[in-house]
């Protein structure tokens, strides 16, 4: 093969790995543009346990994937829908329910991660006295921001059971890092108050949607979050 043929071969395989790589970040976008524009779920029904009495019910567990919330914070420009699960394919589509965690609603530290370069990125300008709006088929939640940290991927303390609601948002850090970033960018929000979407407004402390928090289990969940 001559030098002209290989410089034709080589240039024909780089505008192919181009078209590859085009199509799929369009298929990404449609897809995470798709997930973001879906409505929140009606509120699920809390199944009974075996051997308890009506009071003593507790919500059906999510499916990977599946639509819990939306999270909002209007001064950081931040508005993304929370799935349920943090791995890749969750957190391609918006941000991700870190598993072992409370899911958003229930009392307890929950954990939500998401990628520094798309639904996450607003967060580099995250500061102590920020608001955040958490909004599940039912309620919204308002948490305002304790502080924020960063901590290594084995850090995984940050997802530890705590005295009071805490919301804590898990991303890679530092934010302009290319490749996989080493660390993590940790903003821990305390709630506030809480409403229905019928009612009014009460203080964070009063009775929330069935189920209680759990505790953290594999919170090392939060140190594979890649992005």
């Amino acid at each position: 093969m001559t030098r002209d043929a290989l410089l034709r071969w080589i240039e024909r395989g780089l505008l192919a790995i181009g078209l590859a790589l085009g199509l799929w970040c369009a298929f990404v976008l449609i897809e995470a543009r798709r997930t973001h524009s879906q409505p929140l779920p009606a509120a699920r029904a809390a199944q009974t346990l075996p051997g308890e009495d009506e009071r003593a019910t507790v919500p059906p567990a999510p499916a990977a994937g599946t639509l819990l919330a939306r999270l909002e914070s209007p001064t950081l420009d931040l508005s993304t829908v929370v799935l349920e699960g943090s791995d890749d394919g969750t957190l391609r589509r918006g941000a991700g329910h870190i598993e072992d965690t409370p899911l958003p609603g229930q009392r307890g530290n929950v954990g939500i991660a998401g990628h520094r370069d798309t639904v996450f990125r607003p967060l580099r300008r995250a500061k102590v006295g920020d608001m955040f709006t958490l909004t599940t088929p039912d309620r919204v939640y308002r948490y305002q921001v304790a502080r924020t940290l960063i901590v290594m991927p084995e850090d995984v303390y940050v997802l530890d059971p705590t005295a009071r609601p805490t919301l804590t948002l898990v991303t890679c850090y530092p934010f302009e890092f290319i490749g996989h970033a080493p660390k993590r960018f940790i903003v821990q929000a305390e709630l506030m108050t809480e409403t229905e979407k019928a009612g009014e407004a009460g203080p964070a402390g009063e009775a929330g949607p069935a189920g209680e928090a759990g505790p953290a289990g594999e919170a090392g969940r939060a140190g594979e979050v890649r992005r």
